[in-house]
């Protein structure tokens, strides 16, 4: 379990890089915590997109995961504390292994069918009704 830990902090690695750049760029406060949280709700959101398509289990995805409550936080089913504030260490580098992280079986998506009709529900009630007169 803890080479798929490593896996992906691998994978973060360029996002971490990237905030951590601007954390350590950006001279002003205001301006500086406002790039983190756009970075962190752009983040969260795609987070809760995957799990949401995907049906994904939470509980499945925490072992992979530094902090569990940032998990349940990102999803949407925590809160995020005032004292939630640790330090992010400088992500590593080097080659990342997917073949650690990819099922053995493939996972087919839910295809979903839409029958439409012709014309526009609750139209064609309207116009019958109406009777022109010569």
């Amino acid at each position: 379990m803890k080479t798929h830990r490593r896996t992906v902090m691998r994978l973060a690695s360029p996002g971490i890089r990237a905030a951590r750049e601007v954390y350590t760029t950006i001279p002003a406060d205001a301006v500086r915590v406002a790039a983190l949280v756009e970075i962190a709700a752009a983040a969260a959101a795609l987070a809760r997109t995957v799990v949401k398509l995907r049906h994904l289990d939470p509980d499945l995805i925490a072992p992979h995961v530094s902090d569990r409550v940032d998990l349940r936080a990102v999803l949407g089913r925590g809160r995020w504390l005032p004292t939630m504030t640790r330090h992010v260490p400088a992500p590593e580098s080097g080659p990342v292994d997917l073949a650690a992280l990819i099922p053995a079986r493939p996972v087919r998506p839910v295809r979903r069918r839409v029958v439409r009709r012709a014309g526009s529900p609750g139209q064609g009630s309207l116009f019958a009704a109406a009777k022109v007169e010569g």
